[in-house]
């Protein structure tokens, strides 16, 4: 088999033996007590990697064991109805990976048996599972020397070895995968893996990495040249949009707020929230004629109860929540829509940013 060049030459003189070594046995010794690594069970590997993109350790530990109680085993998981599931997900965001994983779990159920797949082919091809996902499923459940690159992992390694890549760029995690690929230790890849990860969690942290502390400082490129805080080299994001909205606390004579459910596709993708005006597109003294417009029933508004601001990856929702009174009309049908009781929220999956005006109704 011919190596690939570039991971050759980024490896040409670094001593791998002793980094996995060194690598292994700190982690070994200093990783954190986390319930995902009681054992190595594919299915909590798999639910614990999902819930762990884009969200911290510590926001992580109690979604994990409170969705583990509720769906213990990959079967239960795959015969819950998707609302159970966003409401088990409800405050964890980036709801597509809950989404995907509940499909991606029922296909295992249906295609393999129960079973995880254990090879890169048939985990690439489940709903969710990218080059990430699948390496650290295949490494610290079925011990498996496949490459687990995320960010982290290439923040650590690119100051280890003095990879000058933009990480920002997709080419670049190629090259990075490459060098975990040459450099992965065959006899414990999720010891390996893992290490890479706490190393990049606990010691080789963005800001200020406490190289005085770090178990393979001596293996460290970055680190010999005084560069370590020049490294990773990442472009700049594009700025987020902001998109200002009215949101509705809409009431009958009851007393019962007006719900309603996302589109099946999209950003939080079949959650429930209250009525929201995009200001981008009414003017505020036109909302009540816009509502009835959209929505089929006539409003009297009141007073705006609170400011709320959401940041997403790419955009940020500014909410301004104002009270309002339901006066005539039927909602059309198109719309899922549904008055509720205070106590009766608590039932459906909100998105955080409508989590928020619970407390108002």
């Amino acid at each position: 088999m011919v190596k690939n060049n570039r991971s050759e030459r980024i490896l040409e003189a670094f001593d791998s033996l002793t980094f996995c070594e060194n690598l292994i046995q700190w982690f070994q010794t200093e990783q954190r007590v986390l319930p995902w690594r009681e054992n190595q069970d594919p299915y909590r590997v798999w639910v614990s990697e999902i819930m762990l993109q884009q969200t911290k350790v510590d926001t992580v530990i109690p979604y994990f064991n409170r969705f583990i109680d509720q769906f213990p085993t990959l079967q239960a998981l795959a015969g819950a109805e998707e609302q159970q599931v966003l409401k088990a997900w409800e405050g964890l965001g980036y709801y597509s990976r809950a989404r995907n994983l509940h499909s991606a779990v029922q296909e295992v159920v249906s295609t393999y048996n129960g079973q995880v797949p254990n090879n890169e082919k048939e985990l690439s091809s489940l709903k969710g599972i990218g080059p990430y996902t699948k390496g650290a499923i295949l490494s610290i459940a079925y011990d498996t020397p496949a490459p687990a690159v995320d960010g982290n992992v290439m923040r650590v390694l690119s100051r280890i070895l003095m990879i000058e890549d933009d990480i920002a760029k997709p080419a670049t995690r190629k090259v990075f995968e490459e060098v975990v690929r040459e450099l992965i230790s065959k006899e414990d890849p999720s010891s390996f893996n893992q290490g890479l990860m706490e190393l990049g969690a606990l010691i080789c942290t963005p800001k200020k990495p406490s190289c005085m502390l770090c178990p393979v400082q001596n293996h460290c490129r970055a680190f010999a040249e005084g560069k370590e805080l020049q490294l990773p080299i990442k472009s700049s994001k594009k700025k987020q949009k902001k998109l200002p909205y009215l949101a509705l606390i809409l009431k009958d004579e009851r007393g019962k707020v007006v719900i309603q459910q996302r589109p099946e596709q999209g950003l939080l993708a079949n959650l429930w929230e209250f009525p929201m005006i995009p200001l981008q597109e009414v003017n505020k003294e036109h909302v009540a004629s816009w509502f009835k417009e959209n929505y089929g029933v006539e409003i009297v508004l009141h007073d705006t109860v609170d400011h709320i601001k959401h940041t997403f990856s790419h955009i940020i929702w500014e909410l301004e929540v104002i009270e309002a009174t339901y006066t005539h009309g039927q909602f059309f049908e198109h719309l899922t829509t549904t008055f509720v009781t205070k106590h009766e929220l608590e039932q459906y999956p909100l998105p955080v940013s409508h989590q928020k005006i619970v407390k108002h109704v």
